[in-house]
């Protein structure tokens, strides 16, 4: 199994180093805060010393109030890099999300449409979550189990080096079977990781498909789905969960010994008179110390690689080479004309199903074709293929004769508006939406749009009028609202080519007249392609094109199509006159 644990940390260390100002401040302030820590014990030490010899009560109070000098220094220098470790990671957790943004943003449509919304949110969310886990466990944990060690070493070694060395060889043993340990559970915790990524998804799919399940009485299989799932996640959870409740004991057991073996010791050098009663307080309280800080030391380690665990999933998706990506130095795409050339282009899904198979096409500037044929012939294929969704198997599209696989993406997006069958929208205001395709738009210039696509009227009737929120995907919206946003969001946009796919499919007969009426006057001067199941709305094309196994079978204007009653489109054509005679 390939674990991206390198690259993780690879990913939150270029984000971490541009605040490497912060990090300073954070480490000098904890070393000099945990020396200090050191120190205290010491004092009361020499404090305890200086009782068994009755010394005048002004002695014990000045080092009573050395003791609270040094105390207040430790807690000054802990709150300098608290403060200062709260800004740090507020702006890494902001910066890994932007990341995660961006990268998700620049995968393919193929990405999108392969991967589940929720369980990409959720890996999105898991990433910089964990990232925020991890810098706790190092700043608050690691380093000052790392540095009160060695002080304690240090300082226990002046006393007697043997018991420096013991401490430091249990250290040494605990620290190497909690890593051995937890390398082991790592992959459980993959495993965990993904079995909750799955559950996330069955129930984003679920709920997204609500109306489904009602209509379609699946609830009963829904649950059962749903509890299938999380049996499986709870079985790893118990038994992850379990590991680590063992080792947990085997710490314990480790503790115990090293309490027993060092005060063992102790009392020996103090028979010896090696050893003071203060020095039992310094040692006692060392091995509080240390206990402290050792005894979450393997919940630690384990959440240290849970939370890699969990930012796994994100990592493979910042692994993923992009499928689609403009090329080296790609230029903007200049459109003067609007003409559109397919030369020889071939495609075919996962390289095994062919969808468009050498096809030649070529559209003039400003002419207005249309592409019929039964379901699964290429249609929409060829549409994804002009807006680069996927790219070409051999051959290769040109606009105003610039082949557009070497051009910026963004700029052959920008000279072309698309109204599909069924708009998404954004949960945000019909304004927002509708100015999305022009953000320097004027609300005068997008109410003239909403005007043309006949969607002003509805609007304004609206509780908030153009500020209302259209829901999640636009659901507070009809599906001929939600086209007719979309289509003054194309006439807004206003670029040089148009792609029109069942764009008044949704509409009823009264919306239809008009918004063909705004669809003329939109077409006016673009070259427009239009993609139609009822024939009757692409009777004034410039050109139809019948599709059938990704070719061109059949191509010219309604009328001359009609003459060959044996053709596809003639057929066509009278399925769908019959069906309405009847």
């Amino acid at each position: 199994m390939k674990y991206n644990t390198k690259l993780t940390l690879k990913i939150f260390l270029k984000h971490a180093i541009k605040y490497k100002w912060s990090l300073i401040v954070v480490f000098v302030s904890l070393l000099i805060g945990d020396i200090f820590a050191v120190i205290a014990p010491y004092w009361y030490k020499k404090f305890f010393d200086l009782i068994t010899t009755n010394p005048a009560v002004e002695i014990l109070y000045t080092t009573l109030f050395i003791i609270l000098g040094i105390n207040l220094v430790h807690w000054f220098f802990i709150r300098i890099m608290q403060f200062v470790y709260i800004r740090f990671s507020a702006n890494m957790l902001r910066d890994l999300a932007n990341t995660c943004f961006v990268n998700l943003q620049k995968h393919s449509f193929s990405f999108f449409n392969n991967n589940f919304v929720g369980s990409l949110v959720k890996k999105v969310n898991r990433f910089y979550q964990a990232f925020d886990r991890i810098s706790d466990r190092i700043v608050w944990d690691f380093i000052p189990i790392i540095l009160n060690i060695t002080l304690i070493c240090v300082v226990l070694a002046f006393r007697n080096k043997f018991l420096a060395i013991i401490v430091f060889v249990w250290v040494f043993f605990f620290m190497i079977s909690n890593y051995i340990f937890s390398r082991y559970k790592l992959k459980y915790d993959y495993k965990r990781s993904q079995l909750d990524s799955e559950t996330t998804a069955f129930l984003a799919d679920s709920v997204t498909n609500n109306a489904n399940v009602k209509l379609l009485v699946g609830y009963n299989r829904e649950c059962i789905g749903f509890a299938n799932k999380t049996e499986e996640l709870t079985k790893m959870r118990k038994f992850s969960w379990n590991l680590g409740s063992v080792f947990e004991s085997f710490q314990w057991f480790l503790m115990v010994i090293l309490e027993l073996v060092i005060m063992l010791y102790t009392v020996k050098l103090w028979s010896q008179g090696q050893l003071t009663i203060g020095d039992f307080i310094l040692i006692q309280s060392y091995l509080i110390m240390i206990i402290q800080k050792l005894w979450s030391f393997g919940r630690i380690i384990r959440d240290f690689y849970e939370s890699l665990a969990d930012a796994e999933e994100m990592t493979e998706i910042f692994d993923t080479p992009f499928e689609i990506k403009d090329v080296k130095n790609a230029k903007k795409l200049q459109v003067t004309q609007g003409k559109i050339e397919f030369i020889n282009v071939s495609f075919a899904y996962n390289k095994t199903r062919e969808v468009v198979n050498k096809m030649n096409l070529a559209i003039k500037p400003n002419e207005k074709i249309a592409l019929v044929g039964p379901s699964g012939a290429g249609k929409s294929t060829i549409i994804k293929l002009l807006l680069r969704q996927h790219d070409v198997s051999g051959g290769k599209i040109l606009v105003d004769g610039q082949n557009i696989a070497k051009i910026t993406q963004e700029s052959l997006w920008d000279n072309i508006s698309l109204v599909p069958q069924d708009p998404i929208l954004f949960h945000r205001s019909i304004m927002e939406n509708i100015r999305y395709a022009k953000p320097d738009a004027t609300d005068v210039e997008v109410v003239e749009a909403a005007k043309l696509a006949n969607a002003h009227d509805f609007i304004i009737d609206a509780p908030e009028g153009y500020e209302t929120f259209v829901g999640e995907r636009g659901i507070k919206l009809s599906g001929g609202e939600r086209q007719r946003v979309a289509i003054a969001r194309a006439i807004l946009k206003n670029s040089s080519i148009l792609i029109l796919d069942e764009a008044t499919s949704s509409l009823d007969s009264r919306s239809e007249k008009l918004i063909k009426e705004a669809l003329e006057n939109l077409m006016k001067g673009k070259t427009v392609i239009i993609i139609a199941h009822r024939l009757s709305t692409i009777m004034h094309s410039d050109r139809i094109l019948v599709i059938n196994s990704g070719r061109i079978i059949e191509q010219g204007k309604h009328r001359e199509l009609l003459k060959n009653k044996k053709g596809v489109y003639s057929n066509l054509w009278n399925i769908q006159v019959g069906g309405f005679m009847v």
